[in-house]
């Protein structure tokens, strides 16, 4: 069966002067309508456009075209955009991506004319919108005037995504390669971000993901995965392999289950041959699928979203640079609040800890002066860098500014934690920041199971401070008589704080977390001290009354000696009372040995290290 198509159109009888005007988005720009309207505008003046993010040359914004066209970005995509933005010549209205569609159906923008691309029709008379349902759907239900290319290379996609020719008021068939993103080689930082936020990523998680090297650093780590979905205003081209392998196969989804589901895709040729004509990939208009509410529908939702700075109480900047606006809110809160509200759902914000080159820090005390909060400090539970993960959920301002200055470029954690003091975030007697331990590996902590239950062997830091305390009045008299040789009745909080904040180059503090989402709660604490002859150092350890016997300790003091015999250290020392022989069994084990002691009732230790060469 053969489909009748409108005819071309003819622009002065669809458009008059002071139109306003959407054109379609992502990698579906109606570029060969856009020229076509150009070429044959006539005598039409100030036409309003209004797009979102567009993959083209962006031809309309030029200035030769002012006269015809007054352009309004819901979204600014690309330099030519940005760089109108920025001279005033071209309008930027910030909105929510799950609202745009509201803003055509209730008049707030009322549309006269929308210029779409899309498939070819079906033997039916129907056409798909192909790669970019999001706001297209909305604007073509709106519009009084429907304008279409016909691009016979536009995939047909599954899902809410079809128009009938009969509703065009005219189109153009014409070819147009869709446009492709770079591959993204990644780099060390990214690789290290991928590695710490694919962690964070539970088996039968849902999964919402950006374009860029960070996105594509997280896919290359979910390998060894299980039962992945997707729920992502965008996919891209590293999900094909996780399909492929059956790591992303949407079976523990409980919100379209069985089924990827996505508003655009952006990527190769071979990610847009993927989606066409695939029933197990559906494309969603937007006030669909980046609702809140919606999202939540999915357990263990997991969105991750990138940022231009975060400040340290947790507010997040992604549109702007100062003063200048870079970018858009675009669907960062819809998915963040929506993997919040989500049971199991973690918001992520993940990104390099600097900038230029390495010369200024993306985690800074007070936002950049212009700057908007897209973010508010309420959304996020997590930020990642390449330094580590920052859980934010439940944190006070002073446990916040801690986590962040840990996840900061080391280079600017003392700076960084010199601006939060003078602001009384953190008390007076917070004077050391967050320190690595390099010797404990690559992302800085290892993970180990104890009866059965997974934990982890990382750095006390000064975020540890409350934890510290829980820890320390969870003990028996017994512990604590055994830990300190007294009855010590009371932690304060700067008592405890001078506890976590460690000089890691100097000393030494481990500890045993159980890590689940945003609870942690230390299970043992291992610690030296280095001696005043620089050889040698002092070890003791606590470990939670439930854990006694379970080898927590014995894990601790590995560690350790790896570390100071990595250190050049020649001896570590140990003094325990007589009756406590748990804690003697642990240490001589190690090959610790007895030395005499001039304290009655006490053993001292002494361990001679075999320093690497």
């Amino acid at each position: 069966m053969k489909v009748a198509l409108p005819n071309r159109p003819d622009w002065p009888e669809i458009l008059k002067s002071g139109n306003r005007i959407y054109i379609g988005s992502n990698a579906a720009v109606p570029n060969a309508l856009i020229e076509d309207l150009i070429a044959n505008s006539k005598d039409l003046h100030d036409i309003e456009l209004v797009h979102i993010n567009t993959l083209s040359e962006s031809r309309w914004v030029e200035p030769q075209f002012s006269d015809l066209f007054k352009v309004n970005a819901l979204f600014i995509g690309g330099e030519k955009i940005r760089q109108a933005v920025a001279e005033g010549r071209v309008d930027y209205t910030p909105c929510f991506l799950s609202e745009v569609p509201s803003l055509f159906e209730q008049d707030i923008m009322p549309l006269d004319a929308a210029l779409v691309m899309v498939s070819p029709p079906d033997k039916y008379g129907y056409c798909s919108l192909g790669v970019a349902v999001d706001v297209n759907l909305a604007a073509v239900k709106k519009a009084k005037y429907v304008i279409a290319q016909i691009n016979p290379l536009m995939p047909r996609t599954s899902g809410q995504t079809f128009i009938r020719v009969d509703d065009f008021a005219a189109c153009i068939v014409k070819e147009q390669v869709l446009p492709e993103l770079p591959h993204y080689e990644p780099d060390k930082i990214t690789e290290r971000i991928g590695q710490y936020v694919a962690m964070l990523v539970e088996d039968g998680a849902t999964l919402q993901l950006g374009v860029g090297k960070i996105p594509n650093a997280v896919l290359r780590y979910l390998h060894h995965h299980k039962d992945l979905g997707v729920h992502s205003e965008l996919i891209t081209d590293g999900i094909i392999d996780l399909i492929a392998k059956g790591v992303i196969n949407n079976r523990k989804k409980t919100f379209h289950p069985g089924k990827t589901v996505a508003s655009f895709c952006l990527g190769s040729k071979q990610l847009y041959d993927f989606v066409d004509n695939n029933p197990h990939v559906e494309f969603y208009p937007s006030d669909y699928l980046n609702s809140p509410s919606n999202i939540a529908r999915n357990h263990k939702m997991v969105a991750i979203n990138s940022a231009l700075e975060v400040d340290l109480t947790g507010q997040v900047v992604a549109d702007s640079i100062g003063y200048q606006f870079y970018s858009g809110i675009g669907g960062q809160v819809d998915f963040i609040r929506g993997a919040a509200m989500s049971m199991g759902g973690k918001p992520i914000i993940a990104i390099p800890s600097t900038a230029k080159g390495g010369t200024i820090s993306r985690i800074v005390p007070t936002i950049t002066e212009g700057s908007g909060v897209v973010t508010s400090r309420g959304h996020v539970h997590y930020v990642v860098t390449e330094f580590g993960v920052a859980s934010l959920k439940g944190r006070s301002i002073r446990e916040r500014a801690l986590e962040l200055i840990r996840v900061a470029h080391p280079k600017f954690r003392e700076q960084l934690l010199a601006k939060v003091r003078e602001h009384y975030w953190v008390p007076h007697y917070q004077k050391n920041y967050p320190r690595d331990v390099p010797e404990l590996g690559a992302i800085g902590f290892l993970t180990l199971t104890v009866d059965n239950q997974a934990f982890d062997l990382r750095p006390l830091n000064p975020a540890d401070e409350r934890r510290l305390q829980e820890f320390f009045y969870s003990h028996t008299k017994e512990t604590l008589f055994y830990r300190y040789n007294h009855y010590p009745t009371q932690m304060t909080r700067e008592k405890s704080c001078n506890l976590v904040s460690v000089d890691q180059s100097h000393d030494l503090a481990l500890c045993i977390v159980r890590q689940q989402g945003s609870v942690a709660e230390i299970q043992a604490v291992g610690r030296y001290y280095l001696c005043g002859d620089n050889q040698s150092c002092e070890v003791a350890f606590v470990t939670r009354e439930k854990f006694h016997g379970k080898g927590m300790a014995k894990q601790l003091l590995t560690e350790m000696i790896r570390i100071a015999k990595q250190r050049g250290l020649k001896y570590m020392l140990a003094m325990v009372r007589a009756d406590n022989r748990n804690m003697l069994r642990v240490f001589e084990s190690a090959k610790f040995e007895r030395k005499p002691s001039e304290e009655p009732g006490e053993i001292n230790l002494v361990l001679t290290l075999d320093t690497p060469q």
